[in-house]
């Protein structure tokens, strides 16, 4: 797609999506046969719900249909919310993934490792983390700044009930640790 086409079509849609409450975070043109789809991709602090993203693409339809915006061979349309292991990019990526596992790789500059900890709270410079402990080790903290993060994404939990049990039962230790000193 090219950037003119990019740049026109997010202009289109960007306030649309804005409208409902929703952000506009990628819009894709790939080809599909003698067609093309049009993805655009929306997500929201609670998350997106389907009949949302079907209201919506029946709006962005209709102003689609009224411009030129896609040329004059057919196309489809589809409306989505990210997906669970799409990358973490912008602040608000992160703020929407507190209290989530993640999987962090840090730049070269900040010695290039790879991390899996927990989001505990995100503000303008970057991200607090509690990084599991190993082998019955209390957990760590960590504060990483946007700078030092290569990549990260959300890591699946299968069973994050019993990561929250876990967590509660270090925390319960840590407060009688503390009653007793």
């Amino acid at each position: 797609m090219s950037t003119t086409q990019s740049e026109r079509l997010r202009g289109l849609l960007e306030p649309l999506v804005s409208k409902r409450g929703l952000d506009l975070e990628e819009i894709e043109v790939t080809p599909a046969g003698k067609r093309r789809v049009l993805r655009v991709v929306v997500d929201a602090d609670d998350g997106v719900q389907l009949d949302t993203c079907a209201e919506l693409s029946r709006e962005l339809s209709g102003v689609l249909d009224e411009t030129d915006a896609m040329g004059g061979s057919p196309y489809v349309l589809e409306v989505t919310s990210p997906g669970a292991d799409r990358p973490l990019t912008e602040q608000r990526h992160y703020r929407r993934a507190v209290g989530r596992l993640i999987k962090v790789r840090l730049t070269e500059e900040a010695g290039g490792e790879e991390l899996t900890a927990r989001v505990t709270a995100v503000d303008d410079e970057g991200v607090d983390l509690e990084v599991p402990g190993v082998k019955g080790r209390k957990p760590t903290r960590r504060r990483l700044a946007f700078g030092e993060i290569a990549k990260a994404r959300v890591e699946i939990e299968f069973n994050r009930k019993a990561a929250e049990k876990a967590q509660q039962k270090s925390a319960a230790a840590d407060d009688e640790s503390k009653e007793e000193a």
